[in-house]
């Protein structure tokens, strides 16, 4: 079944670190740290394992705040988002400001004349590589003081008193028999995007290369 809880935390962001390396195999993070009027959010951003075979896929692009709205009006904290076109939530299959219907994917970014010609014919592809890749990519758009908005599933408090969103990727069309599959939904998708000094938002979104482009209405794979 999809998430118990999915919304939007609203905040500032104070900083962002990669987690440290190690040989376990465990999934990778960029942790954003993000203030809102009730304390800091530690905010986990997967960006795929430096041991796993599930490849990592992610895009950036930027957008008016009308694309985005009502969710870029809500004030900071937290703010639960009702599984619907209309809230303010996501859906990267779904969202007329979010879907891409060229079919691309790219290996690497691709030079800025063309990413810029994508951009003005609407066409979103993902990119594909590794984690550190996708990491820099993220970071591309992080600055500590900016407004940020996280899309994803609230946790806490964990052990050490922490709250915070995690699932902060796409949501939907995880395969059968995988552990995620229980949790596919639609208009549950996660997202990290940040308030520009032009107005406009920066977006980055993220999955993984086992997860399916076309799914039901109960967010599960298309065959």
């Amino acid at each position: 079944m999809p998430f118990d809880h999915y919304g939007v935390l609203s905040g500032t962001l104070h900083g962002h670190h990669r987690d440290q390396p190690d040989d376990q195999g465990r999934w990778f993070h960029v942790n954003l740290e993000v203030d809102a009027p009730d304390g800091r959010y530690h905010c986990a951003v997967d960006v795929d394992s430096h041991k796993s075979a599930v490849g990592v896929r992610w895009k950036t692009f930027t957008l008016d705040a009308a694309a985005l709205e009502p969710a870029v009006t809500l004030p900071p904290g937290y703010h639960e988002l009702d599984r619907r076109p209309a809230s303010g939530a996501l859906d990267y299959l779904r969202h007329p400001a979010l879907v891409d219907r060229s079919g691309v994917l790219f290996e690497r970014r691709p030079p800025s004349w063309l990413q810029e010609l994508l951009d003005l014919f609407g066409s979103r592809p993902w990119h594909a590589g590794s984690n550190t890749e996708a990491a820099t990519a993220l970071e591309g758009i992080l600055a500590p003081g900016q407004r940020i908005l996280v899309f994803g599933e609230p946790f806490g408090p964990g052990s050490h008193g922490d709250v915070g969103m995690h699932n902060i990727h796409q949501n939907q069309g995880d395969p059968a028999g995988s552990p995620w599959w229980p949790e596919n939904g639609i208009w549950q998708d996660g997202a990290t995007i940040t308030h520009r000094p032009d107005g406009r938002y920066d977006v980055f979104l993220n999955k993984f290369s086992s997860q399916a482009g076309h799914t039901d209405s109960a967010g599960h794979p298309l065959t």
